[in-house]
């Protein structure tokens, strides 16, 4: 169990960042679950901005899981095929509107046990899932996620799914929203993998990492 002083400093944290990054919210754009998954597969090995240029036109096209489930496949690859891994990507995309359509009557379930039984769809994307699409608390440990929580000292984990369970018993379920966006965006534009910009940090006396980046 984490200690007083480690909640305080992990609230701290928080608190900071939602000064210094006032819209903590998810970057992808999206107006259904379905959507919002369709566009998480997409985001794999790709940026979220290259995805919301590849969107527009396959949500137009697509709009519902019985769609993507009777897409053509080489339709849907030219479609997304500047995402990059286009061909895996297509067909996890049709795999899923497939499999809500013949277990979910085509309607993406708002249970995370459920979710990640989907293809395509692993502990990243359910919880994102929950958190953005369903207004449920989730904790989406991306690669920014585990960077940024290692140097700021709250986890000596390399795995997802273990700094996800040690972040559950850190902080308030009320926060594992925003601490999700608040430490992707920060390690998305400010600590950064390999130059992290320290100068323009608002962490570093919190962080047993500052300058050494």
């Amino acid at each position: 169990m984490p200690s007083p002083a480690q909640e305080y400093r992990a609230e701290e944290i928080l608190d900071r960042l939602r000064k210094h990054i006032p819209d903590l919210r998810c970057e992808l754009d999206f107006k259904t679950p379905l959507e919002l998954a369709v566009a998480a597969i997409l985001a794999a090995q790709c940026t979220d901005k290259r995805v919301n240029l590849v969107t527009p036109a396959l949500f137009k096209k697509y709009r519902t899981a019985k769609a993507y489930a009777e897409a053509d496949l080489e339709e849907l690859e030219a479609l997304v095929k500047s995402t990059g891994f286009y061909r895996n990507k297509a067909k996890s995309i049709r795999a899923l509107g497939a499999a809500l359509v013949e277990q979910h009557r085509g309607q993406m379930p708002c249970d995370l046990q459920a979710l990640i039984k989907l293809p395509g769809i692993g502990r990243k994307t359910a919880n994102l899932l929950l958190a953005d699409a369903f207004g449920q608390p989730g904790l989406i440990i991306d690669t920014h996620q585990i960077r940024l929580n290692q140097r700021l000292g709250l986890t000596a984990q390399d795995d997802a799914t273990k700094i996800e369970l040690e972040l559950r018993e850190l902080l308030p379920t009320r926060d594992w929203t925003d601490w999700s966006h608040a430490l992707t965006l920060h390690g998305r534009y400010t600590c950064l993998a390999r130059r992290p910009k320290c100068e323009a940090c608002p962490l570093t006396d919190l962080c047993p990492s500052a300058g050494t980046g």
